[in-house]
């Protein structure tokens, strides 16, 4: 399976020539070095809640238009593409399967922001090896202690590092990618992801270091 990112917290994975793209949203398009036609192959699109460095009307319109993949949400984005007319598959909870990829939808809870209502929001567990708990650090996720590969925010409005390394050294995963980095700039994330690695060194976690526009990994 390749994970490859395309800034802030929009990836796709890849397996056996089917493409799965989530959260193509604001961030990852402001300074047009990501556009839609990366996503011209992908087949179906996540998005993991409303807000807008996850989600955007017509970024998601601009690569429907050049395929017409599926798009895969909950029921409060599900209003929003109602409105626009635009078809989604309702995926809040329980197992399916998107072409060789076997997604587990956990409700997650949003991490507090102030002033700001909480969304609703989608974490995912893929092919068994990757936990997405989007922006959630909540207790519940700990139930997936000891998977291969946590995506994890790295900064964020809504916590600090010291919030943020608690949660992976709670939770054990083998391997760290990171996400939730794009409003940054690029002298500031090498500096604290050289400071996550050698964090997580000490509990034997593999962190890998991946921000710029089309870096990848590859997990068995």
């Amino acid at each position: 399976m390749k994970i490859t990112k395309y800034l802030h917290s929009c990836l796709v994975f890849e397996l056996d020539d089917y493409k799965l793209l989530f959260d193509p949203g604001k961030f990852s398009f402001a300074e047009g070095e990501v556009t839609a036609q990366m996503f011209a192959d992908v087949k179906a699109i996540v998005i993991t809640h409303i807000h807008p460095d996850h989600y955007d009307l017509e970024i998601l319109k601009s690569i429907l238009d050049l395929r017409g993949a599926i798009v895969i949400t909950n029921s409060q984005v599900g209003h929003e593409l109602d409105k626009a007319g635009i078809v989604y598959t309702l995926f809040e909870e329980g197992t399916q399967n998107f072409g060789p990829f076997i997604l587990k939808a956990i409700p997650v809870t949003h991490e507090l922001i102030m002033d700001n209502p909480l969304p609703q929001m989608t974490g995912f567990i893929i092919n068994d090896k990757v936990l997405h708990p989007v922006d959630s650090m909540e207790d519940k996720l700990l139930e997936y202690k000891g998977i291969e590969l946590l995506l994890m925010v790295t900064m964020a409005p809504f916590a600090n590092e010291v919030r943020i390394s608690g949660f992976a050294d709670k939770l054990q995963p083998k391997q760290i990618l990171p996400v939730h980095d794009g409003y940054a700039k690029e002298f500031f994330i090498k500096q604290r992801y050289g400071a996550y690695v050698k964090h997580f060194d000490k509990h034997s976690i593999k962190f890998h270091e991946i921000y710029r526009v089309g870096d990848s990994i590859t997990i068995d």
